[in-house]
């Protein structure tokens, strides 16, 4: 976090500590021996602590491997290799337990998409070991027992992650929860917790102002027990949504009139078109935030230099974009689910 005064500062980021089927960039440890590319996994490796687990292979499954496979059967769905007929759900369900006991605190999850083990929602699960027949969809073994254990974190796969605007949700969503992380294992206090809301309160606003309302309300509450897990609650529940385009744009036409007056006419063309392009869907808002930003420095704004809207994560996540689609198919309506 910068420092209190009114001072233009540079912001530091809290390092996430992110979950990681260890296919994705780590290592060779698919059923085939392959390992998974990702432009995403490769531009945060430097920003963000890595726990990479591959729960195939810790269950004694070599590399290469034959494949396994989601079983439905009387209603209840086992992790099968058809190969040799094994049925490896409980020896996966005892390691995930083991695992993720001894993980510690995560501040985000991606996973292997579309695997029996670790997909996070659109596995296929069928109707017989044999069987050609779909029977449903859902998350695979592992990836349930981190969905249950960890319900309120940021996880996504690797697939839904080519998505621009899910990649920026998730962004924002880890490096909010890191920086709150790194509160509570300061000590947490009524100062710090201030603090925190203050400079993430035009954040909140965009993803969820009555749930920002109620966080402020426990901020502004004076020091009472159970104030901070009672705020990482509702922190939790304000980010697992992306913002609407319009709340985005209440937000950015609030910050700029803090600059009424002072831009000329021109500049202010320039912003309510590129608010416009963002609310047809034509581009997305980084340019009306860019513009906004570059105000933010002109005049030298403290109050609006602290606001981790405008900065979520690094800038250095923006390098690569060339090498993440930010079109195609919109993945949103696919979020995980705990139970098929």
């Amino acid at each position: 976090m910068p420092p209190e005064s009114d001072a233009m500062a540079v912001r530091t980021f809290a390092r996430p500590r992110l979950l990681l089927s260890r296919c994705i960039e780590f290592d060779r440890c698919r059923w085939n021996g392959d390992m998974i590319a990702s432009p995403v996994v490769r531009m945060l490796a430097p920003e963000a602590d890595m726990v990479p687990v591959c729960p195939e292979t810790e269950i004694g499954l070599g590399v290469p491997r034959d494949p396994v496979r989601l079983v439905r059967a009387g209603g209840d769905d086992r992790l099968v290799q058809p190969a040799t007929g094994r049925d490896i759900t409980a020896a996966m369900g005892a390691f995930a337990i083991r695992f993720l006991d001894a993980a510690g605190s995560l501040d985000g999850i991606i996973l292997k998409n579309r695997s029996p083990s670790c997909g996070t929602g659109n596995v296929r699960i069928y109707a017989g070991t044999a069987s050609p027949v779909v029977a449903a969809k859902g998350p695979g073994i592992f990836a349930r027992a981190v969905l249950d254990r960890y319900p309120g974190l940021p996880l996504e796969d690797e697939g839904r992650l080519r998505n621009f605007r899910i990649l920026d949700h998730f962004l924002t969503a880890v490096f909010t929860i890191a920086d709150f992380r790194e509160l509570k294992e300061a000590g947490g206090g009524i100062r710090r917790l201030i603090r925190f809301h203050a400079e993430n309160k035009l954040l909140l606003s965009a993803h969820n102002r009555s749930l920002a309302r109620a966080m402020g309300r426990i901020a502004g509450g004076g020091e009472q027990e159970g104030m901070i897990p009672a705020y990482e609650a509702l922190l939790l529940q304000a980010l697992a949504r992306p913002p609407r385009p319009g709340a985005v744009i209440d937000v950015l036409l609030h910050a700029a009139g803090h600059f009424s007056g002072r831009v000329t006419a021109a500049e202010k063309a320039l912003l309510l078109d590129a608010l416009g392009r963002y609310r047809r869907g034509q581009a997305d808002a980084c340019a009306a935030k860019s513009i906004v930003r570059a105000w933010i420095v002109r005049f030298e704004d403290g109050y609006l230099d602290r606001q981790t809207f405008f900065a979520p994560y690094p800038d250095t996540l923006f390098a690569r974009d060339a090498e993440i689609p930010g079109h195609g198919r919109d993945l949103w309506a696919e979020r995980p689910q705990a139970n098929p």
